[in-house]
């Protein structure tokens, strides 16, 4: 058994206070890995658009900088997405920090609706799909995925193969997507096995039309697909446990798989 947290919060600061204030209370709750939600260590996606590559930059530079301090001085794992700017372009990535490394997953299927074009604003490369984030950690293996990928089988066909026990999924969902998210979560949960943590982020952005309210309800499903723990809707932090003999248990008691490869040849 290892436990992990969600911190669900609006856009940080250049003080690392808020941050470090949470990152005490993971380490005393006996969290090993932190997961924080998009658009916490970057301004919202809608106003990086008006905002120089330059000033995006630094913006990054600055909370790379403060997780990983903190990851040193609280010795955890910290996954968390981070707008990357190289040569003047943006890329929507997830790191991956520990007290001694970082590694990055970028972003390979991005949103490109009339109001919600990350796909035109970010220069992530269009090209085959590739296998999400995997890692050990305390004995349990995690996936990463950017919080639209969820909607997309092949990431699952790719965590599956690679054995992942545990999903972490950073979103900044809005609207009224509260139930729509929550029903994808569990389904997901339970046919493929898996706990999925998600944090979502807070705060409010408004535009010349309408305000878009960031809810949270940052969450933890578990490989039977119910709702283990939820946030509501304001900043705050869950601790959670996960056990990996859940998640293989709960693939060997449903067969999914195996049916799959039965039938491969």
């Amino acid at each position: 058994m290892i436990k992990i947290a969600a911190l669900q919060m609006p856009t940080q600061g250049i003080s690392p206070n808020a941050l470090d204030h949470y990152f005490k209370i993971a380490k005393m709750k006996e969290a090993k890995l932190i997961l924080l939600g998009e658009y916490v260590l970057n301004h919202f996606f809608k106003e990086l658009e008006n905002m120089p590559a330059n000033m995006i930059k630094d913006q990054s530079d600055h909370h790379l900088s403060m997780v990983r301090d903190l990851c040193k001085k609280y010795d955890m794992v910290v996954v968390a997405p981070l707008v990357k700017v190289k040569n003047g372009s943006c890329y929507k990535t997830i790191l991956k920090v520990t007290p001694k490394s970082t590694h990055t997953y970028y972003q390979q299927i991005l949103m490109d609706y009339p109001h919600w074009n990350e796909a035109r604003f970010f220069a992530n490369e269009v090209k085959p799909l590739e296998d999400p984030m995997v890692f050990n950690h305390s004995g349990v293996r995690f996936g990463v995925i950017g919080g639209f990928e969820l909607h997309f089988n092949h990431f699952f066909d790719r965590l599956n193969a690679r054995d992942v026990d545990v999903l972490l999924l950073p979103t900044s969902a809005t609207f009224e997507s509260h139930n729509r998210w929550r029903e994808i979560l569990k389904t997901r949960s339970f046919l493929h096995g898996i706990y999925i943590l998600r944090a979502n982020r807070v705060g409010d952005y408004m535009d010349k039309e309408l305000k878009w309210k960031f809810y949270g309800n940052s969450l933890l499903t578990d490989p039977a697909g119910e709702i283990l723990s939820t946030l509501e809707d304001r900043e705050s932090l869950m601790v959670v446990p996960v056990e990996r003999r859940e998640a293989r248990e709960a693939k060997r008691m449903w067969g999914f798989r195996k049916q799959l490869k039965q039938r491969s040849h």
